[in-house]
């Protein structure tokens, strides 16, 4: 995987190959943020990365001047991964080794952008529980988004708070906004 734009542009990132992961293809994650792009100024938001495995989206909004993220995983092995390499570019990225489903129902924060890549074979009710405890506990700034990243055998559409989705090759973003 490697970074697409901004400081970082071009740089590699080899996470270790025990890690529970699938990262986010660079193209899906190109058009994510050209989409993202055209509607945010990066260094003004506040972003949420939820099962954030190696860190990739976190690392691609840091590498664009964002300085407010938090990134959320229960691998111990994720964590620590994102904060060595966070620390070896000077990237500014809080983490929170934590469940995400626990983290969302305890968080008071507000943020722009919330991203969740959560494991493609989850099923269908904890994908809309992501959205779900999100509004419930009115996480999301105004002008946001949530961003649920998942298969195209998966569906979000029927949930309140979609807005659009984006299909690239397999991977489906669903948007939700207030």
């Amino acid at each position: 995987m490697r970074i697409i734009s901004g400081q970082f542009k071009g740089r590699k990132l080899q996470a270790p190959k025990h890690l529970p992961v699938r990262p986010t293809t660079d193209m899906a994650k190109e058009a994510l943020f050209n989409i993202l792009n055209n509607t945010y100024y990066f260094d003004e938001l506040s972003v949420l990365d939820l099962f954030a495995g190696t860190g990739n989206i976190s690392f691609e909004f840091a590498s664009r001047g964002t300085t407010q993220i938090t990134a959320v995983d229960a691998h111990y092995g994720c964590i620590k991964f994102i904060n060595q390499t966070a620390e070896s570019f000077g990237m500014n990225i809080h983490t929170v080794k934590s469940d995400v489903f626990k983290f969302l129902t305890q968080s008071h924060g507000k943020h722009t952008i919330i991203f969740a890549d959560p494991p493609y074979d989850f099923p269908q009710e904890s994908f809309n529980k992501i959205p779900q405890l999100v509004f419930e506990n009115d996480l999301l700034e105004d002008n946001g988004y949530v961003i649920v990243e998942h298969s195209k055998h998966t569906n979000l559409s029927a949930l309140e708070n979609f807005s659009h989705a984006k299909n690239y090759g397999g991977c489906v973003f669903s948007f939700f906004e207030k």
